[in-house]
């Protein structure tokens, strides 16, 4: 009953707001259903923690605590995104930027955009995860996915994607086809990353779409099409019996790091700053997974959390920053803490955690990812210790401006959201000074079953 409630609900307020997305209380009504959805999550992780996995439909989906901890999370951010969103939309209202009919298209589109998202998170089957990402050689990779393991659970159809059936016989699976399909794997869900060099339409993403848009790319679709990438990764290392994938992920998260430090120096747009900023965590994640081991997965899951809630913090802070100076240029985002100093607070924590500044949680996954791999790879140590001090140098001396300086800007029209910046931002500094039991327990047990245990 939670499960049906939690992907009916967004599903059919989209139907809703297809309607009445435009009417005075349409923002409202966004919330109550982001707030229902969530409710459905805690739930549906209840159950979960309490009876083990899960399944739904005919095995047609699948929980267990890897994406139930995603479903919980992706459903949170959903609501506080829509809390923040309330105020920035009337704002672009009120500026000419935002006609009615596109205000309902945004409003119904947000909640099928999380409708998606928790579909492809708690789906069983390979190729609706392939569906919610939408990437062509994704769909190759799932071809041969499917290929192999027709050869060995028979014809069965569509039930031959099945996560649960395909992990069963991971090891009775044709390595050679693992993995190629894996490489195509890689290179698809890999793109919805950011992984470089893939990463290229993320930062335009980010600059052009609407800043609540710009926090849920950065803050859960990334993680969604992550998912994607360590399921297949458990498949392909089960069949092959070797690291190969693992390595592949290491590489690709390096290379991440590297580029996206280098690249943050280039940029004079504020929502491409943050986007690169993504990047480079996803590629920290991706690094942690590429490692493995029962600590470097716990890292990457904690990384996972703490990178959502601070990234979409900062887009929220982002946003306002960028109305108030009627431009997204750097340049033009001047004072910020003599104009609206809870903006300016806003922005400057979310940075300074999202740098990894002690004791904000970044700053703990990120030393247990960099202790881990002294421990593992001691020859990319140095190559990530150098890409992060890169990369902080860069954005703080951007934020240092925008935050600091001579007040550049205007009133807005309605008082900001700024309660769930400061939220998220509670939240990530708890998880870098304590981890709550059931939390710890919650990532050991997702981490152990990662590893295959």
């Amino acid at each position: 009953m939670e499960f049906a409630v939690l992907l009916l609900t967004p599903l059919l307020g989209s139907l809703l707001l297809a309607v009445w997305g435009a009417r005075p209380r349409a923002a409202e009504i966004n919330i109550a259903l982001s707030f229902g959805t969530f409710l459905a999550a805690v739930a549906v992780t209840a159950r979960v923690i309490n009876e083990g996995n899960l399944t739904a439909a005919n095995e047609q989906f699948f929980l267990d605590p890897f994406n139930v901890f995603l479903v919980t999370l992706t459903a949170f951010v959903g609501l506080t995104t829509s809390i923040f969103s309330r105020p920035y939309m009337r704002i672009e209202m009120e500026h000419g930027r935002l006609s009615e009919g596109r205000l309902r298209l945004y409003h119904s589109m947000y909640q099928l955009f999380m409708t998606m998202m928790l579909v492809a998170l708690t789906t069983n089957n390979m190729g609706l995860i392939l569906c919610g990402v939408g990437i062509a050689q994704a769909l190759f990779g799932t071809i041969l996915l499917y290929f192999a393991a027709e050869k060995v659970l028979g014809a069965e159809g569509v039930s031959a994607l099945l996560w649960t059936h395909l992990a069963a016989v991971k090891g009775e699976l044709e390595p050679t086809v693992l993995g190629l399909a894996f490489a195509f794997l890689l290179v698809g869900y890999g793109t919805k990353v950011g992984l470089a060099p893939l990463h290229n339409w993320l930062p335009d993403a980010h600059a052009e779409g609407p800043t609540p848009v710009s926090a849920v790319l950065s803050g859960l679709l990334l993680n969604v099409a992550m998912y994607a990438v360590v399921r297949c990764k458990i498949l392909v290392e089960g069949a092959l019996q070797s690291t190969l994938p693992s390595k592949l992920l290491m590489v690709f998260g390096l290379l991440s790091v590297v580029l996206s430090a280098l690249f943050l120096w280039r940029q004079r747009d504020i929502k491409r700053l943050f986007a690169y900023s993504s990047i480079e965590h996803m590629g920290i994640i991706a690094f942690a997974f590429g490692m493995g081991g029962a600590v470097a997965n716990f890292a990457a899951l904690l990384h996972m959390t703490v990178h959502s809630l601070t990234k979409s913090a900062i887009f929220f802070t982002v946003g306002h920053a960028a109305q108030k100076a009627g431009s997204q240029k750097i340049e033009d985002i001047r004072g910020l803490l003599a104009l609206n100093p809870t903006i300016g607070w806003g922005l400057m924590l979310g940075s300074l955690a999202i740098l990894g500044f002690p004791p904000f949680g970044v700053f703990a996954s990120e030393f247990l990812i960099l202790t881990t791999a002294m421990q593992q790879e001691p020859w990319a140590t140095p190559i990530l210790l150098l890409a992060l001090g890169v990369a902080f140098a860069a954005i703080f001396s951007r934020v240092q401006s925008m935050v600091l300086g001579q007040p550049a800007g205007r009133r807005l029209p309605h008082q900001p959201a700024l309660l769930p910046v400061f939220a998220h931002l509670a939240l990530v500094l708890l998880l870098g000074l304590y981890i709550p039991p059931y939390l710890a327990d919650w990532y050991r047990a997702a981490a152990s079953m990662i590893v295959g245990q």
